[in-house]
Protein backbone atom coordinates (compact mmCIF):
# COMPACT_ATOMS: atom_id res chain seq x y z
CA UNK A 1 0.00 0.00 0.00
CA UNK A 2 1.15 3.58 -0.87
CA UNK A 3 -0.70 6.55 0.50
CA UNK A 4 -0.25 9.99 -1.71
CA UNK A 5 0.87 13.01 0.75
CA UNK A 6 0.03 16.47 -0.20
CA UNK A 7 1.48 19.59 0.49
CA UNK A 8 -0.55 22.85 -0.11
CA UNK A 9 1.23 24.97 -2.89
CA UNK A 10 1.90 28.10 -0.89
CA UNK A 11 4.95 27.18 1.44
CA UNK A 12 8.02 29.21 0.74
CA UNK A 13 10.27 27.50 -1.71
CA UNK A 14 13.34 26.64 1.47
CA UNK A 15 11.19 24.70 2.82
CA UNK A 16 10.85 21.78 -0.53
CA UNK A 17 13.45 19.33 1.40
CA UNK A 18 12.17 19.67 5.13
CA UNK A 19 8.74 18.00 3.40
CA UNK A 20 11.08 15.42 1.88
CA UNK A 21 12.41 14.85 5.65
CA UNK A 22 9.29 14.71 6.57
CA UNK A 23 7.82 12.38 4.82
CA UNK A 24 10.76 9.91 4.71
CA UNK A 25 10.33 10.20 8.92
CA UNK A 26 6.36 9.27 8.37
CA UNK A 27 7.28 6.60 6.46
CA UNK A 28 9.84 5.25 8.94
CA UNK A 29 7.63 5.43 11.73
CA UNK A 30 4.23 4.61 10.05
CA UNK A 31 5.75 1.88 8.44
CA UNK A 32 3.84 2.25 5.05
CA UNK A 33 4.78 3.82 1.57
CA UNK A 34 4.36 7.32 1.29
CA UNK A 35 4.52 9.03 -1.79
CA UNK A 36 5.07 13.00 -1.47
CA UNK A 37 3.18 15.19 -3.97
CA UNK A 38 4.01 18.91 -4.32
CA UNK A 39 1.55 20.64 -6.89
CA UNK A 40 3.27 23.76 -8.16
CA UNK A 41 -0.03 25.44 -8.19
CA UNK A 42 -3.89 25.29 -6.71
CA UNK A 43 -5.09 24.02 -9.49
CA UNK A 44 -2.97 21.14 -9.89
CA UNK A 45 -3.48 20.70 -6.17
CA UNK A 46 -7.27 20.32 -6.97
CA UNK A 47 -7.16 17.89 -9.73
CA UNK A 48 -5.29 15.42 -7.42
CA UNK A 49 -8.53 15.98 -5.11
CA UNK A 50 -10.62 15.61 -7.60
CA UNK A 51 -9.30 12.64 -9.02
CA UNK A 52 -9.33 11.19 -5.12
CA UNK A 53 -5.41 10.83 -4.90
CA UNK A 54 -5.06 12.48 -1.68
CA UNK A 55 -4.41 10.55 1.87
CA UNK A 56 -2.84 12.93 3.86
CA UNK A 57 -3.19 16.57 3.32
CA UNK A 58 -1.47 19.39 4.33
CA UNK A 59 -3.70 21.92 3.66
CA UNK A 60 -4.16 26.06 4.37
CA UNK A 61 -7.64 26.53 7.19
CA UNK A 62 -9.84 27.19 3.78
CA UNK A 63 -9.30 24.39 2.25
CA UNK A 64 -9.69 22.44 5.19
CA UNK A 65 -12.89 23.57 6.42
CA UNK A 66 -14.02 22.52 2.81
CA UNK A 67 -12.40 19.27 2.53
CA UNK A 68 -13.75 18.29 6.09
CA UNK A 69 -17.27 19.92 5.75
CA UNK A 70 -17.79 18.18 2.11
CA UNK A 71 -15.06 15.27 1.47
CA UNK A 72 -15.42 13.79 5.30
CA UNK A 73 -11.72 13.99 6.05
CA UNK A 74 -10.26 14.13 9.62
CA UNK A 75 -8.48 16.37 11.12
CA UNK A 76 -5.05 15.13 12.36
CA UNK A 77 -3.11 17.95 13.53
CA UNK A 78 -1.68 21.74 12.97
CA UNK A 79 1.38 23.72 13.77
CA UNK A 80 1.86 25.32 16.92
CA UNK A 81 2.64 28.94 16.93
CA UNK A 82 2.06 29.14 12.84
CA UNK A 83 -0.92 30.86 12.28
CA UNK A 84 -1.58 31.87 8.63
CA UNK A 85 -1.49 36.04 8.71
CA UNK A 86 -1.81 38.00 5.89
CA UNK A 87 0.22 41.05 4.86
CA UNK A 88 -0.97 43.59 1.83
CA UNK A 89 1.67 45.95 0.38
CA UNK A 90 3.16 48.57 -1.68
CA UNK A 91 6.20 49.24 -3.39
CA UNK A 92 8.53 51.57 -1.12
CA UNK A 93 8.54 54.34 -3.73
CA UNK A 94 4.81 54.03 -4.06
CA UNK A 95 2.45 57.29 -3.04
CA UNK A 96 0.47 54.66 -1.18
CA UNK A 97 1.15 54.76 2.52
CA UNK A 98 -2.07 53.13 4.16
CA UNK A 99 -5.06 51.34 3.21
CA UNK A 100 -6.90 54.20 2.95
CA UNK A 101 -4.66 55.32 -0.22
CA UNK A 102 -6.16 52.09 -1.81
CA UNK A 103 -8.55 53.54 -3.94
CA UNK A 104 -11.11 51.97 -7.15
CA UNK A 105 -9.40 51.43 -10.48
CA UNK A 106 -6.07 50.31 -8.60
CA UNK A 107 -4.05 47.37 -9.58
CA UNK A 108 -3.96 44.35 -7.02
CA UNK A 109 -1.43 41.74 -7.68
CA UNK A 110 -1.98 38.45 -5.85
CA UNK A 111 -1.43 34.76 -6.74
CA UNK A 112 -4.38 32.16 -6.80
CA UNK A 113 -4.68 31.71 -3.02
CA UNK A 114 -8.14 32.05 -2.26
CA UNK A 115 -7.64 31.97 1.71
CA UNK A 116 -4.72 35.00 1.39
CA UNK A 117 -7.47 36.95 -1.09
CA UNK A 118 -10.24 36.73 0.97
CA UNK A 119 -8.94 38.04 4.47
CA UNK A 120 -7.41 40.47 2.34
CA UNK A 121 -11.05 41.55 1.13
CA UNK A 122 -11.94 41.53 5.25
CA UNK A 123 -9.42 43.63 6.10
CA UNK A 124 -10.04 46.52 2.79
CA UNK A 125 -14.23 46.61 3.74
CA UNK A 126 -12.16 49.24 6.76
CA UNK A 127 -11.43 51.58 3.87
CA UNK A 128 -15.01 50.93 2.02
CA UNK A 129 -12.58 48.70 -1.00
CA UNK A 130 -14.85 46.13 -2.36
CA UNK A 131 -13.45 43.04 -4.91
CA UNK A 132 -15.16 44.43 -7.84
CA UNK A 133 -13.76 48.16 -7.37
CA UNK A 134 -10.47 46.99 -8.04
CA UNK A 135 -8.54 45.16 -11.01
CA UNK A 136 -6.97 41.86 -9.78
CA UNK A 137 -3.74 41.21 -11.43
CA UNK A 138 -2.68 36.55 -11.20
CA UNK A 139 1.16 35.92 -10.24
CA UNK A 140 2.75 32.64 -10.32
CA UNK A 141 3.81 33.24 -6.64
CA UNK A 142 4.40 35.90 -3.46
CA UNK A 143 8.04 36.45 -5.30
CA UNK A 144 6.56 37.69 -8.16
CA UNK A 145 3.62 39.56 -6.40
CA UNK A 146 6.87 41.26 -4.82
CA UNK A 147 8.55 42.20 -8.48
CA UNK A 148 5.62 43.45 -9.57
CA UNK A 149 5.01 46.03 -7.46
CA UNK A 150 8.90 47.13 -7.08
CA UNK A 151 8.24 47.17 -11.39
CA UNK A 152 5.14 49.18 -11.00
CA UNK A 153 3.14 46.65 -12.59
CA UNK A 154 0.44 46.74 -9.74
CA UNK A 155 -0.18 49.56 -6.66
CA UNK A 156 -0.62 46.70 -4.03
CA UNK A 157 0.07 43.03 -3.46
CA UNK A 158 -1.21 40.30 -1.23
CA UNK A 159 1.13 38.21 0.53
CA UNK A 160 0.89 35.03 3.40
CA UNK A 161 2.85 36.91 6.33
CA UNK A 162 4.92 33.89 6.70
CA UNK A 163 6.26 34.64 2.92
CA UNK A 164 6.14 37.85 2.96
CA UNK A 165 8.94 37.89 5.89
CA UNK A 166 11.31 35.29 4.10
CA UNK A 167 11.93 37.60 1.43
CA UNK A 168 15.54 38.75 0.75
CA UNK A 169 16.40 42.06 2.68
CA UNK A 170 16.64 43.53 -0.68
CA UNK A 171 13.43 43.25 -1.55
CA UNK A 172 11.94 43.82 1.52
CA UNK A 173 13.79 46.68 1.64
CA UNK A 174 12.02 48.46 -1.61
CA UNK A 175 8.13 47.31 -0.43
CA UNK A 176 6.35 48.85 2.84
CA UNK A 177 3.57 47.01 4.67
CA UNK A 178 0.26 48.79 4.96
CA UNK A 179 -1.36 46.19 7.78
CA UNK A 180 -0.56 42.65 8.76
CA UNK A 181 -3.37 40.29 9.98
CA UNK A 182 -4.08 39.70 13.04
CA UNK A 183 -6.62 36.52 13.51
CA UNK A 184 -4.85 34.40 15.27
CA UNK A 185 -7.00 31.69 15.00
CA UNK A 186 -6.33 30.22 11.29
CA UNK A 187 -3.78 27.09 10.87
CA UNK A 188 -2.86 25.13 7.80
CA UNK A 189 -4.07 21.31 9.13
CA UNK A 190 -2.89 18.13 8.55
CA UNK A 191 -5.77 15.85 7.58
CA UNK A 192 -6.23 12.41 6.50
CA UNK A 193 -9.22 11.06 3.94
CA UNK A 194 -11.73 9.12 5.94
CA UNK A 195 -10.87 5.71 3.86
CA UNK A 196 -7.41 6.10 6.00
CA UNK A 197 -9.29 6.35 9.42
CA UNK A 198 -7.08 3.51 11.06
CA UNK A 199 -3.97 5.43 10.75
CA UNK A 200 -5.47 8.87 12.21
CA UNK A 201 -4.63 7.86 15.88
CA UNK A 202 -1.01 6.44 14.65
CA UNK A 203 -0.09 9.63 12.43
CA UNK A 204 -1.06 11.97 15.23
CA UNK A 205 1.11 10.20 17.74
CA UNK A 206 4.17 10.60 15.48
CA UNK A 207 3.55 14.49 14.41
CA UNK A 208 2.71 16.01 18.14
CA UNK A 209 5.74 13.91 18.99
CA UNK A 210 8.17 15.52 16.52
CA UNK A 211 9.45 18.26 19.06
CA UNK A 212 10.43 15.61 21.50
CA UNK A 213 13.36 14.26 19.62
CA UNK A 214 16.60 15.33 17.95
CA UNK A 215 15.90 14.03 14.29
CA UNK A 216 11.99 15.42 14.90
CA UNK A 217 13.76 18.79 15.51
CA UNK A 218 15.43 19.19 13.30
CA UNK A 219 12.86 18.09 10.50
CA UNK A 220 10.77 20.82 12.16
CA UNK A 221 13.25 23.58 11.79
CA UNK A 222 13.67 22.40 8.28
CA UNK A 223 9.97 23.51 7.94
CA UNK A 224 10.08 26.82 9.51
CA UNK A 225 7.69 25.01 12.35
CA UNK A 226 10.07 25.01 15.16
CA UNK A 227 7.36 24.23 17.51
CA UNK A 228 5.75 21.50 16.50
CA UNK A 229 2.40 19.76 16.09
CA UNK A 230 -0.90 19.81 18.11
CA UNK A 231 -3.43 17.64 17.83
CA UNK A 232 -6.77 18.71 16.27
CA UNK A 233 -9.92 17.22 18.02
CA UNK A 234 -13.71 17.82 16.36
CA UNK A 235 -14.27 20.90 18.61
CA UNK A 236 -10.96 22.65 16.72
CA UNK A 237 -12.42 21.65 13.15
CA UNK A 238 -16.03 22.67 13.70
CA UNK A 239 -14.87 26.13 15.18
CA UNK A 240 -12.39 26.09 12.05
CA UNK A 241 -15.31 25.38 9.76
CA UNK A 242 -17.40 28.10 12.05
CA UNK A 243 -14.16 30.80 11.53
CA UNK A 244 -14.16 30.28 7.40
CA UNK A 245 -18.02 30.24 7.35
CA UNK A 246 -18.14 33.89 8.50
CA UNK A 247 -15.31 35.35 6.74
CA UNK A 248 -16.96 34.10 3.70
CA UNK A 249 -20.11 35.31 4.64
Amino acid sequence: MTLNFLIAPDFPPEYFAGWHFMNAHLQKSLGINIHLLLPASTDEEQQAIDHNKVDIIYANPFDAAKLIREMGYLAVAQPINRYDEIVIAAAQNSNIKTLADIKAGMKVLATENYDVKLLALRLLEAVDAQENDLIWEKCDSFIAVANGLIKKRGDVGLFLASAYKKLSKITLNNLQPLIESKINDLNHVILIHPRQVDLLGMLQQVLCQLNQTKEGLVILEDLGLADGFSKVNQEDAELLIDIIETLRD
